[in-house]
């Protein structure tokens, strides 16, 4: 037997292989890895762990497990799942930071562009928050504060990348006010030292600032979104940035679902069609309005509509970054 003929048929076997792994998909007895780039506890986290436990009916009761990697503003993990084995066992869920990282890291583990995109997941609208004793009762009251005290005020943020950062990032250029940022590691001691004073301002989702609000810890002025918010009730007066005065002010931190570069079309058919029945999830979308997120609906489901809104948001953010100056190596 020549060695082309070897090849050929060796080339005929796996695609044959590959093929029946795809109808089998997922195989009886075998789990399927969630890659979380963050902390477990974290916004994104938790959404990985409702998104998991929503996909285990649409795919055959398939154990869904989570991978929390965290690190390095999420490129640990998000490199991780790049170099997964495409076989769709593992995926990878993250944040915007799928298209803010570009412009944040000189040099990045893994090519945006080349993974293979599942579909959108959610949005998590965002809300302007500050120490309790802060005297503006309003958010008018709030921006003539800001005018009077132009490089006085602390704007605290998650650290850089996080939601908070590019969020704060975007209302200082929309304000044209600059303000210290104070970067922290993480959101817990950043929303502690706003609780007690030590930083004024702070831009973040409603998944981490809800509950401090509802208890008076913190004090809200404004939402990020389009339109107002009507749940959590406690956002329902809030202005809208663009209502406000910022026309056009839309951020919010949205989650996506990923697999790695060359996952056998079929396979990728049945996570989109299993992702889009785990959207309709009535628990799933419960799960979601309680942590102040909207589930998509749209047709960012798609995949290829999902790639479209990606590189439309890396569009958006990396001027804004790239003006700050603020990246890392």
């Amino acid at each position: 037997m020549s060695a082309l003929f070897k090849l050929a048929a060796f080339a005929g076997a796996a695609l044959v292989a590959l093929g029946a792994q795809a109808q089998t998909f997922p195989a009886e007895g075998k789990s399927i890895t969630l890659i979380v780039p963050f902390s477990a506890g974290g916004p994104t986290d938790k959404v990985a762990r409702d998104l998991a436990e929503a996909l285990r009916k649409p795919l055959g009761g398939a154990s869904v497990v989570i991978d929390n990697a965290a690190g390095a503003g999420s490129t640990i993990g998000t490199g991780k799942a790049f170099r997964a084995t495409p076989d769709g066992y593992t995926l990878l869920v993250t944040h915007i930071g799928m298209a803010t990282t570009p412009a944040l890291y000189r040099k990045l583990p893994y090519q945006v562009e080349e993974f293979e995109y599942l579909g959108l997941i959610n949005e998590v609208p965002m809300v302007v928050v500050a120490k309790p004793g802060l005297a503006p009762n309003n958010y008018k009251e709030l921006t003539d504060w800001i005018a009077q005290n132009k490089g006085k005020i602390n704007l605290a943020n998650a650290g850089l990348g996080s939601a908070s950062h590019l969020c704060g990032l975007m209302f200082q250029k929309a304000l044209q006010a600059e303000m210290t940022t104070v970067p922290y590691k993480g959101t817990a001691p950043a929303i502690t030292d706003l609780i007690g004073g030590q930083v004024d301002l702070m831009c973040d989702q409603t998944t981490n600032t809800t509950s401090q609000v509802e208890a008076k810890k913190i004090k809200a002025y404004a939402v990020t979104t389009p339109q107002r918010l009507s749940t959590p009730a406690v956002y329902k007066d809030l202005p809208t940035l663009d209502e406000a005065g910022i026309k056009g002010f839309n951020v919010s931190i949205w989650h996506g679902l990923y697999a790695p570069k060359g996952t056998p079309a079929a396979v990728l058919k049945t996570l989109n069609d299993a992702l889009k029945a785990a959207l309709k999830d009535p628990e799933f979308i419960k799960k979601q309005q309680g942590l102040g997120a909207v589930v998509v609906t749209d047709e960012r489901m798609e995949p290829a509509a999902h790639k479209k809104f990606v590189a439309s948001e890396i569009a958006k953010w990396g001027p804004v970054i790239k003006a700050a100056g603020q990246y890392a190596d």
